[in-house]
């Protein structure tokens, strides 16, 4: 406890804060945040300065796709106003980071749409909490044949999926889910380029038994 309170009287409040902040950020702790704030504070022209500046520039410029949800300098975002995608596939994920995980493997070149999340009882997450509504209506176009459920499988990932499915009953498109690759568990935003493309490849119709 003395190590550790001699420690923090050796740092000013301002070295603090940041590796407070730091170690709010995935994957890294306390002790990662430590190392990496002494990086920064010892390269602070060449690493941290340009650091500051393409954080203070990226929090002005970026901003949400009003279709699917990503993250982009521009609204549209490049995936929903290239050209040359597919409108007749859609994948839906729960994260932005798993849109891109998707569409780094280069496999899928058709248009998106983040969820935000995904349902919770516990938590009290419903359907009206999530970008759902706005699924339902871009899955009913005409031009949208197959909805892809591109969702993690975990429980809430997987109670999700099948509530879509049952929405989109009737509504006249193909509603399938990611196959082969994905362990049970298993979070896309984490999987290999290799493993995603195989489950884009052998996806099935979302009722279809596990």
């Amino acid at each position: 406890m003395g190590s550790r309170t001699l420690e923090w009287e050796m740092i000013g409040p301002e070295v603090e804060e940041l590796i407070r902040m730091l170690a709010r950020l995935p994957g890294l702790g306390p002790r990662s945040a430590r190392r990496v704030a002494l990086h920064l504070l010892t390269h602070r022209h060449d690493v941290m300065a340009p650091l500051a500046e393409t954080l203070s520039a990226a929090a002005d410029a970026v901003r949400a796709c009003s279709i699917c949800g990503n993250l982009d300098t521009t609204d549209p975002c490049g995936i929903c106003s290239d050209a040359a995608r597919s409108n007749g596939q859609l994948a839906v994920v729960e994260h932005i980071g798993d849109l891109w995980a998707l569409d780094r493997t280069g496999a899928f070149r058709g248009r998106y749409h983040v969820l935000g999340g995904t349902l919770s009882a516990l938590d009290g997450v419903g359907p009206d909490d999530l970008r759902i509504p706005a699924l339902i209506a871009r899955a009913r176009a005409p031009e949208v044949a197959e909805v892809i459920l591109a969702l993690n499988a975990t429980v809430d990932g997987q109670t999700t999926a099948h509530y879509i499915a049952d929405r989109l009953s009737g509504a006249g498109v193909t509603v399938t889910k990611l196959a082969h690759g994905v362990p049970v568990g298993g979070e896309i935003d984490y999987l290999d380029d290799g493993t995603l493309t195989a489950a884009l490849r052998s996806r099935r119709p979302a009722g279809a038994a596990s």
